[in-house]
């Protein structure tokens, strides 16, 4: 079978018009569907709330023990569950995961090394099997970016890799495209010009791309993962706006495709 393995960032997420044209066009792609979403900024928010101070390191987020309970609480709780209601109201069946649900993504805690991340995970396995089961009764996954350690419990975890690892331990027994959806039109040439699309990536002109500084910071990660799915088997990764999933799912032509060629 075809899956589509979908991640939203988080600036979709943080706007509810956009989150909610995109829960439209998800519910409707016929094949099945996978999705990831970020947290956006409401973590940030809560934590303010809560008088817990928010550090960031290159985009990444400091979680220590009161951090994991507010990314807990609202990965796993509030933006999770807007998620699957949203998609419910859309006739998607939907259900909404950690990685600790039924140990589906197992992580390890991050070592400590010039940074100490906290409470983060680096994904070790994902239960493909039981996301199959999921997908074989036509119910739809919705992962909240959070692994699980046995030793630690619930991890921080990066949506982007995550999306990652979901879609290269389904690719083993199927065609599977991952799709990539956040507010710009794909990766760009100009951060400033919405329009400069580069409509494909391969290693060479990426690793050109970074040694001229076009593309940066949290981009690099995002691109390290896709490369990553392709190499492992994954059938398509795109970039792309939102708004162009459907385009991306059912012709490919959207955004930026990343190949190895």
């Amino acid at each position: 079978m075809t899956v589509n393995v979908i991640k939203i960032g988080g600036n979709v997420i943080d706007n509810e018009a956009k989150l909610q044209k995109f829960i439209k066009n998800f519910s409707s792609l016929k094949d099945r569907k996978i999705l990831v979403h970020g947290g956006g900024k409401i973590a940030t928010k809560i934590a303010a709330d809560l008088h817990i101070e928010t550090k960031m390191v290159d985009g990444r987020r400091i979680t220590d023990e009161p951090m994991r309970e507010v990314v807990t609480m609202v990965y796993g709780g509030k933006v999770n569950k807007h998620v699957v209601s949203a998609l419910q109201q859309n006739g998607c069946n939907a259900i909404g995961l950690s990685g600790a649900d039924a140990g589906v993504i197992l992580a390890q805690k991050r070592p400590v090394k010039e940074i100490d991340y906290g409470f983060v995970g680096d994904i070790k396995s994902v239960n493909a099997g039981f996301i199959e089961s999921l997908l074989n009764q036509n119910i739809t996954p919705v992962f909240a970016p959070l692994s699980f350690d046995p030793e630690h419990g619930m991890l921080n975890t990066n949506a982007d890799t995550q999306a990652s690892e979901v879609a290269r331990a389904l690719s083993e027994n199927h065609e599977v495209n991952l799709i990539y959806c956040f507010e710009k039109k794909g990766v760009l040439l100009n951060a400033d010009d919405d329009d400069s699309v580069i409509p494909k990536l391969n290693p060479e002109n990426y690793e050109k791309y970074k040694a001229d500084g076009v593309i940066y910071a949290g981009m690099i990660p995002k691109l390290d993962n896709a490369f990553a799915a392709v190499a492992a088997g994954v059938n398509k990764v795109i970039i792309c706006e939102a708004d162009q999933l459907q385009l991306a799912v059912e012709t490919g032509e959207a955004g930026t495709a990343i190949s190895l060629t």
